[in-house]
C-alpha cells in the first residue's frame, strides 16, 4: 500500500478529492475553503486586540487553524513516510534549459540549487524567497483570498469576483513563469 501512495496520484483521483473538500466543508460546518485567513487568525490570537484589523472573535475560526495544521502534518508525513527516494525525472529539454540557469539537482521537488539557506543571502535567492513571499502575501490580501480559496471554493459557488481573481492568477502565473522567472534565474 505504501508503494502505491509513493507514486504521484493521477489528476482524475487527486482533482475530485480536492473538489470534494468544498461540499464536505459546506455540509458539515457551513465553512469556506481557504488558507490565507489563517495568518490573520494566528496574529489575532497573539497580538493585543488594540489593532482594529485583529479585533474580532478569532476563536470562532479555530477550525481553520486546525485545518492548516492538518495540511502541515500531512505534508510532514508525505515527506518523511511517503516520499519517493528516486530523483525527479524531468524532460531532457527542460533539464537543458534549467542547466542554463544553474539548476542541476533534481533530488527533491524543490530544486536545492535555488531554494536553500546559502542561496537566500544572494540577490537571486532574496528576490525569489523574500520578495516572492511578500508579493504572494500582499496579493492574497489585495485579492481577498488565495488561489485555493478563489479557484476551488469561489468558482464552485459561482462567484464572479473569484472568476476574475482566478483569471488574474492564471495570467500572472503565465507572465511570471515565462517572462519574469527566467530573468531572475539568469541573475
Amino acid at each position: 500500500m505504501l508503494e502505491f501512495l509513493k507514486q504521484p496520484w493521477p489528476w482524475y483521483v487527486a482533482g475530485p478529492l480536492i473538489g470534494l473538500t468544498v461540499p464536505v466543508l459546506l455540509i458539515i460546518g457551513n465553512k469556506s475553503f481557504g488558507i490565507s485567513s489563517s495568518l490573520r487568525h494566528i496574529c489575532a490570537s497573539c497580538i493585543p486586540a488594540n489593532i482594529p484589523f485583529f479585533k474580532y472573535d478569532w476563536k470562532k475560526e479555530i477550525w481553520n487553524l486546525v485545518f492548516v495544521f492538518g495540511i502541515f502534518l500531512g505534508g510532514m508525513i508525505a515527506i518523511n513516510v511517503l516520499s519517493n527516494p528516486e530523483p525527479i525525472h524531468i524532460n531532457p529539454k527542460l533539464a537543458k534549459e534549467l542547466a542554463g540557469y544553474g539548476i542541476n539537482n533534481y533530488n527533491n521537488l524543490v530544486p536545492e540549487d535555488i531554494m536553500n539557506w546559502s542561496v537566500l543571502f544572494t540577490l537571486k535567492g532574496f528576490i525569489l524567497m523574500v520578495g516572492g513571499g511578500f508579493l504572494v502575501g500582499f496579493g492574497t490580501r489585495y485579492a481577498g483570498g488565495c488561489t485555493s480559496g478563489h479557484a476551488i471554493m469561489g468558482l464552485s459557488n459561482l462567484q464572479l469576483p473569484s472568476l476574475i481573481a482566478t483569471i488574474c492568477f492564471m495570467i500572472g502565473g503565465f507572465i511570471m513563469a515565462n517572462l519574469i522567472l527566467p530573468f531572475i534565474l539568469s541573475l
